[in-house]
């Protein structure tokens, strides 16, 4: 089953069960969805699929950062538990002693030596860990602290 199906459905059950806390993003998902069929002209797969709910999900710790600066945790609170949602739908996050390993075969194969090479070396993990769950924010500190940035 794709992921619009399975979106799909978790409406359905949510709509039958008047979770208004579940319901609202996965309808948010279900339209993101929506928008990248109709920017392609077909149906994403599923690795697009994953791609829109990272996106969305990258908006939602955004908005939290924002929230809490703004003292208002009650609305952090609630984009917590839509990230929660979320991110069923997608892979599981790569721990951190693997992105340290990652980071570390990167720069040994850029041959990194300072934080202007940043750039290539950020490239060559993204693209080592694409089709995985990644925190772009810890992969930039890490490779921050490693070439001395």
């Amino acid at each position: 089953m794709s992921i619009a199906e399975d979106v799909n459905r978790a409406i359905t059950d949510a709509m039958k069960a008047k979770d208004q806390n579940r319901l609202v993003p996965l309808r948010m998902l279900k339209a993101a969805l929506m928008n990248r069929e109709v920017e392609r002209g077909r149906a994403p797969d599923d690795n697009e699929a994953r791609q829109v709910v990272a996106g969305l999900v990258k908006q939602r710790r955004d908005s939290i950062d924002q929230f809490l600066k703004g003292g208002r945790k009650d609305l952090a609170d609630r984009e917590t538990a839509e990230i929660a949602i979320l991110e069923a739908y997608l892979p599981p996050a790569v721990d951190a002693a693997e992105l340290e390993r990652d980071v570390d075969a990167a720069i040994a194969s850029t041959g990194a030596t300072s934080a202007r090479d940043m750039g290539k070396v950020m490239k060559a993990v993204m693209a080592g860990l694409a089709g995985k769950t990644v925190d772009g924010k810890a992969v930039n500190e890490i490779v921050r602290r490693k070439l001395g940035g």
